[in-house]
């Protein structure tokens, strides 16, 4: 069995308000183009909700109302519910919603169409490290299932960049690495054991990471002290701002950045996560099944909208150097395992 654990699909009356590609409103291409390849079952979600996945002037991704999440998940539970053996959903989730949005969350995961969450790597500049994040996690734990931690519409560092290609490539890649590094580091895995985490685009560069996330929770250079850390505002226009400035969500301007304690062992925290195999490049592959094992592995395509043949991306683990038993893991029975499929109606 293969399964697709990073899939997207948006409804029609998404593309009459938002820019997007096409294949994200084409439900029958989707279905029809993995009856094809042989991907079994997909799971679909959105890292930004009812939102956009593309700057439009006056759209906050963060600030959508519990009412318009839960039509939006309405229609991927509709979607699922016509399509049961092909599809099943992630419930999206703001890392620093407050209560009424976490608790919207739980309720809808109730619905058995759905059997995890989605979540951006940071918000506004913000990473996850932030106390703010609390209540999310633990949220996550407490109901048990994967988190899938997907690369926001803007990420950090990407203000200025007007080539989009280029945001989508290289500027997101870079947030879910810095965005998996951060979890680690800040110790949510101590917290909280129960979370399992899913680092999307093959969880960015996050197998280089072990040995820096050590040095980064020790940093011996000096003198067995941390280094002074700087004003929290240091190097930001405007007070409490992005360069932009816009405040960072939920935080007034001004106000203080939340401090975060290192994990006494943030590397194995980051090999305690687990990575899709969206990044079309062999030798990330292969790094991710060296440094974190093809049991932290799961098929994922992030189709539509990446355009890619899926029968290429299942080459591609076929060919990695390992065995048959490891390869049926990281295409389906990793994830069966892991969003406890067999068990869900």
């Amino acid at each position: 069995m293969i399964i697709d654990i990073h899939g997207h699909l948006s409804p029609p009356e998404a593309a009459k308000r938002f820019p997007m590609p096409p294949s994200l409103t084409d439900v029958d291409g989707m279905l029809a183009a993995r009856a094809q390849a042989g991907i079994d079952l997909t799971i679909i979600g959105s890292p930004v909700g009812a939102g956009a996945m593309a700057r439009v002037p006056g759209v906050d991704n963060y600030k959508q109302p519990r009412d318009r999440l839960r039509g939006f998940h309405a229609w991927m539970s509709g979607l699922i519910t016509e399509f049961p053996d092909q599809l099943r959903g992630y419930v999206y989730a703001n890392p620093f919603g407050d209560d009424d949005h976490l608790e919207g969350v739980r309720e809808t995961l109730a619905d058995p169409a759905f059997v995890g969450l989605i979540t951006t790597s940071s918000v506004h500049g913000e990473l996850l490290g932030s106390p703010r994040a609390d209540s999310f996690f633990a949220l996550a734990a407490e109901v048990g299932v994967p988190v899938m931690v997907h690369a926001p519409a803007e990420p950090i560092g990407t203000e200025r960049v007007e080539n989009i290609a280029f945001v989508e490539q290289i500027g997101r890649f870079g947030d879910v690495t810095m965005g998996m590094a951060m979890i680690a580091f800040a110790g949510w895995l101590d917290k909280y054991p129960g979370l399992r985490l899913i680092g999307a685009t093959g969880g960015g560069a996050m197998a280089l990471l072990p040995e820096r996330l050590q040095m980064a929770a020790r940093p011996r250079h000096w003198g067995g002290g941390a280094p002074p850390s700087a004003p929290p505002e240091a190097g930001r226009q405007g007070a409490g701002g992005t360069r932009s400035g816009r405040p960072p969500s939920g935080r007034p301007p001004g106000a203080a950045e939340p401090t975060v304690q290192a994990s006494p062992d943030p590397g194995a925290a980051l090999r305690r996560m687990y990575v899709d195999t969206s990044p079309f490049s062999p030798a990330h592959l292969s790094l991710n099944a060296e440094v974190l094992g093809p049991e932290r592995m799961l098929f994922g395509t992030d189709s539509p909208p990446l355009s890619v043949p899926l029968e290429d991306l299942i080459r591609m683990i076929e060919k990695l150097p390992l065995d048959r038993a490891a390869q049926q893991r990281i295409l389906g029975g990793n994830a069966e395992a892991l969003f406890d499929l067999r068990s869900r109606p």
